[in-house]
């Protein structure tokens, strides 16, 4: 008996680590810098964009060039990380990403 309340506790430890791992991975639900108007979900606030408190928020990252990065889609100056996504993406600093990331456009996307 005591055994097989190991092994469903170590499942469950497994099961939670690996959500906790997804989470910390999305992209951050937090205020931007306001440029033009603010993305959906968020509000002005002096010079910020602040998300919105319904929780239906998406973590977003100011667009650089053209396109969004992989996972992502365009409202207004801002790419809006989309429902499936789980990954975290930022703005690309030379030419390549760091260790841990892929490139995706303009930017680095963190890899699972």
């Amino acid at each position: 008996m005591a055994q097989y309340l190991l092994l469903a506790l170590a499942a469950s430890a497994s099961l939670l680590a690996g959500v906790c791992s997804s989470v910390l991975a999305q992209q951050p639900v937090q205020p931007l810098p306001k440029v033009g108007s603010c993305p959906l979900g968020y509000y002005s606030s002096g010079g910020y964009c602040v998300p919105s408190s319904g929780g239906n928020t998406r973590g977003a990252i100011e667009k650089s060039g053209a396109g969004c990065p992989l996972g992502f889609y365009s409202s207004g100056n801002y790419c809006l990380s989309s429902p499936s996504n789980d990954r975290e993406a930022i703005q690309k600093s030379g030419k390549g990403c760091p260790l841990g990331w892929y490139s995706s456009g303009s930017y680095c996307v963190r890899s699972r």
